[in-house]
């Protein structure tokens, strides 16, 4: 066994207890060997699989660093993804208790939602399409189990993508209503600008970001499956939020997405 095998049920321990008392722990990229991503995803897999044993369920995935410039801050050439679970979904219009976060950030994107599983070996771009039965505007809440957000690859991997929850609109669309690429995206709080961006922002296009999304999973033996929720990736700067702040996302195509943090 692989020091970082023996450590993964430590570290999801230390994750899990984070989530729970909601303190802050050290980074683990110090206690992981360099560049071990396996093992990090280990960890994920690790608190996903006791998430499911407690009843979670898992309703898709999200996924994060699509952005070349934070790629290159973090020193990664790729994406990561995390779990998304039922329990993480926070109505469009309702509100977000910060009370059960630790330190929560803010970001807008594209929410793609399948109609077909995509279990081929290496699935191509037209099978993905046709997999696609809509698009909606979403709001990803992140938040870092590490303390005051100092992390590395490794770290954001094991901690689920910094994922904690995750707001859907309620217009969905079909993609030939929309033009992805160019669709601008300007994110509110309290109703001023606070994040911009467009959907080249998000590995060129967020269909390019949900490719290699199916093809990662269906290489690790996990194909996303009809009726998954895929998070594309944030397609401006993230925002620290507060309670009492209101935001709200208008992604060109798109109808509103909100949420209230208290």
């Amino acid at each position: 066994m692989s020091l970082a095998q023996s450590l993964i049920g430590r570290f999801a321990d230390r994750l899990q207890e984070a989530e729970r008392t909601r303190v802050a722990i050290s980074p683990l990229r110090t206690e992981i060997e360099d560049g071990d991503i396996a093992a990090a995803y280990a960890v994920q897999n690790e608190l996903t699989n006791r998430r499911l044993a407690a009843g979670g369920r898992l309703v898709g995935r999200k996924i994060g660093l699509t952005s070349k410039a934070v790629q290159a801050q973090l020193g990664v050439d790729q994406p990561d993804y995390g779990a998304l679970f039922a329990d993480m979904e926070v109505l469009s219009g309702e509100v977000c208790d910060t009370s059960r976060l630790i330190r929560p950030r803010i970001e807008a994107e594209v929410a793609i939602v399948l109609d077909r599983d995509l279990d081929a070996e290496c699935p191509g771009t037209a099978e993905l399409l046709r997999a696609i039965a809509f698009a909606v505007p979403a709001l990803e809440i992140v938040d870092s189990r590490i303390a005051n957000w100092d992390i590395g690859i490794l770290d954001t991997v094991a901690d689920n993508g910094s994922s904690a929850r995750f707001v859907l609109g309620l217009e969905p669309r079909r993609l030939d209503a929309l033009d992805l690429l160019t669709s601008g995206m300007v994110l509110y709080r309290d109703g001023a600008p606070v994040s911009v961006g467009s959907g080249a922002a998000c590995l060129g296009h967020p269909i390019n970001a949900a490719l290699w999304l199916a093809r990662t999973m269906a290489a690790a033996g996990t194909p996303l499956r009809a009726g998954d929720v895929v998070l594309t990736g944030a397609l401006g700067p993230m925002c620290d939020v507060r309670a009492g702040e209101k935001y709200d996302a208008r992604i060109g195509g798109f109808g509103p997405v909100a949420v209230e943090f208290v």
